[in-house]
């Protein structure tokens, strides 16, 4: 028989696991959406409109690299 504290650690592994997980999922979107924020609110100051495709792409990089950042940390946490 497994012992309480053994349960209750497992368990709180478990939610960690699905935090990450969900980090992970939401990495890319919230990087689109926050490079989208800046490049609009930069091309609103500088009246360019290659700026939001910029930002957009710069934030879908950035959530890029969060993403794999994260799935490495959780493959080695996970050996």
């Amino acid at each position: 028989m497994v012992d309480q504290p053994t349960r209750k650690k497992r368990r709180l592994q478990n939610y960690v696991k699905a935090e990450t997980m969900v980090q992970i999922a939401l990495s890319i979107p919230s990087g689109i959406f926050v490079g989208w924020l800046i490049g609009a609110w930069l091309n609103r100051h500088f009246h360019r409109e290659w700026i939001v495709p910029v930002g957009v792409f710069a934030g879908a990089i950035g959530g890029l690299v969060q993403m794999i950042t994260l799935a490495a940390r959780y493959m080695k946490d996970d050996r």
